[in-house]
C-alpha cells in the first residue's frame, strides 16, 4: 500500500503545474490582457481601459472576464462532477478514468499557447475545458485516497500529497520565472515567454500523470445500493439522485460541506484572484509575482508537513480552524497593505504559504472520514465543486466589487465573511459523529 500510496502522490505534483503556472500566476492577467487589446485596441499599458466587452449582449469589464469565466466553469462543474463521481464509484478502473481526464486537461492547457492577439474566445474557452477537467480528474483522485490510507494514515498522506504538489509546481514555476524574466537573452518576446510557461505547463501536468496510472491497481467497486438502469450512465444518474435525498442522513457531512463551501471559496479565490491584486493593485511586475507565488510554493510545501503533524497532536479540526484564523489575519494585511512595498508583499506571502497547504490537505483528510463507504467519489464531486480554481461565489463577488468599484481592494477585503463564516460552521461539526453516522472507522485523533 505504501507502493501505491508514493504513486498517488505523483498525481499533487502533476496537476499542481497547472494550478500555479497557469491558473494562479499566468493566464489569469495574460487572458486580461488579451481581453483588454480587443475592448480597447491600440490603447497603451498604462491607460485604463474604459469599454467593456459584450458576451451575449452583456458588457463584461476585461479585467473581470477571467473571473467570470472560472465562475462559470463552476457553474458548469456542478452539473458535470457529480455524474463523474457516480461513475467511478462504479467501475474498477478509476486510475484509466483519472489519466482520461487529466490527459483531456493537459491538452487545453497545452493549447493555450495558441491563445495570442485578441482571440480572448478561444483563451476563455481552453481556461474553462481545463478546469473542469482538473476537478473531474480530482473527484476520482480524492476518493482514491479511501483505498490506499487507513483512517488514521489520512492526515499523513493527504498531507504529504498536497507537499508534493506545491514542491512541483514551485520547481516547474522557478523554470518559467527564467523563461519569463530572461525572454530577451532567449530570443522571446514577454508575450511568447507566457505562452510557452503555460505550454510546459501542460505538458508537465500530462506527463506526471503517468506515475499514478502506471502505479496504482485497480479495486472493485463497493456497491451499496443496486440502481435500474440501462447503460452506467443511467445507473450514474439514477444513483447520483439516491445520494443527494440520502444526504441529509448525515447532517455532519453536509455541514462540513458547507463549512468547506465558505471557506474554500475565500481560499480558492485569494489564489486565483492574487496576481490580478498584486499587478493592478499593488503594481507589481508580472516577474515579481512569480517570485512571490514560488516563495508560496516551497513555503506552503513545509506548512502542509507542518500541518500534518499538527493534526497528528492536536487533531484535523482544530488545525483547521487555527488555519482560518490565520486566513483572516493574511486578507486583513492584504487590504491594508501599501502599494509597491515588495517586501511587506513577499512577507504576506509567507503566512499565505504556511497556511494554505495545511489546510487544504487536513480538509481533504478529514471529509474522507465522512463519506459512506461504496459512494466515495459521489461524495468527493460534492466536495470538488468548491475545489482547487472551481470556487464561484468568491471569485464572482470579487469581480463585481471590482466591476461597482474600479478597485480590488474592496473586493478582497470582503473575503473576510468566507473565513469567519465557515470556520464557525466547521466549529459546529461533531467529526466523531460524523464517523459514526458514515459507518466509518474512528481514527485516534479527529
Amino acid at each position: 500500500m505504501r507502493r501505491e500510496q508514493r504513486a498517488w502522490y505523483f498525481y499533487d505534483w502533476a496537476n499542481s503545474a497547472y494550478v500555479t503556472t497557469t491558473a494562479t500566476v499566468l493566464f489569469t492577467p495574460y487572458l486580461s490582457a488579451v481581453a483588454r487589446a480587443a475592448a480597447c485596441p491600440g490603447l497603451a499599458d498604462d491607460d485604463v481601459c474604459r469599454t467593456d466587452l459584450s458576451i451575449l449582449g452583456i458588457p463584461v469589464a476585461a479585467g473581470s472576464l477571467a473571473l467570470y469565466v472560472v465562475t462559470f466553469s463552476t457553474l458548469l462543474s456542478a452539473l458535470i462532477l457529480p455524474v463523474v463521481g457516480a461513475i467511478a464509484d462504479r467501475t474498477a478502473r478509476k486510475r484509466h478514468l483519472l489519466a482520461g481526464f487529466a490527459w483531456t486537461g493537459a491538452v487545453a492547457a497545452s493549447a493555450m499557447f495558441l491563445v495570442t492577439g485578441t482571440n480572448w474566445q478561444l483563451g476563455a474557452f481552453l481556461l474553462m475545458v481545463a478546469n473542469v477537467c482538473l476537478g473531474a480528474s480530482l473527484v476520482v483522485y480524492d476518493a482514491i485516497l479511501v483505498a490506499i490510507a487507513t483512517p488514521d494514515e489520512r492526515d499523513r498522506v493527504s498531507s504529504r500529497g498536497w507537499a508534493l504538489g506545491y514542491l512541483g509546481g514551485g520547481l516547474l514555476l522557478a523554470i518559467n520565472l527564467g523563461v519569463v524574466v530572461g525572454h530577451d537573452a532567449l530570443g522571446l518576446g514577454r508575450g511568447d515567454a507566457v505562452r510557452v510557461s503555460l505550454l510546459t505547463a501542460g505538458l508537465w501536468w500530462g506527463l506526471f500523470t503517468l506515475i499514478p496510472f502506471l502505479g496504482l491497481r485497480d479495486r472493485e467497486p463497493v456497491r451499496v445500493a443496486e440502481v435500474s438502469g440501462r447503460n452506467v450512465l443511467s445507473e450514474s444518474f439514477g444513483q447520483l439522485m439516491i445520494t443527494l435525498r440520502h444526504l441529509r442522513g448525515y447532517p455532519q457531512t453536509l455541514l462540513f460541506l458547507l463549512a468547506y463551501l465558505f471557506f474554500n471559496d475565500g481560499i480558492q479565490t485569494v489564489i486565483g484572484s492574487s496576481s490580478l491584486y498584486g499587478q493592478d493593485e499593488l503594481g507589481f511586475e508580472e516577474s515579481q509575482l512569480i517570485i512571490t507565488i514560488l516563495l508560496v510554493q516551497f513555503v506552503a510545501f513545509g506548512g502542509a508537513l507542518a500541518f500534518g503533524r499538527l493534526a497528528a497532536r492536536f487533531g484535523a479540526k482544530r488545525s483547521v480552524l487555527g488555519g482560518l484564523v490565520m486566513w483572516t489575519g493574511v486578507v486583513t494585511v492584504g487590504f491594508v497593505l501599501p502599494a509597491g512595498r515588495f517586501g511587506l508583499f513577499l512577507a504576506l506571502a509567507v503566512g499565505i504559504g504556511i497556511v494554505l497547504g495545511g489546510t487544504q490537505a487536513l480538509s481533504r483528510s478529514m471529509y474522507s472520514q465522512l463519506v459512506p463507504k461504496g459512494r466515495e467519489a459521489e461524495y468527493f464531486s460534492l466536495y470538488q465543486a468548491a475545489e482547487r480554481g472551481t470556487s464561484w461565489f468568491g471569485t464572482f463577488l470579487f469581480g463585481l466589487m471590482f466591476q461597482l468599484t474600479d478597485s480590488y481592494r474592496p473586493a478582497i477585503l470582503s473575503l473576510i465573511g468566507f473565513f469567519v463564516i465557515g470556520g464557525l460552521l466547521l466549529w459546529r461539526v461533531d467529526i466523531r459523529k460524523g464517523i459514526a453516522d458514515a459507518g466509518n472507522t474512528q481514527p485516534v485523533r479527529v
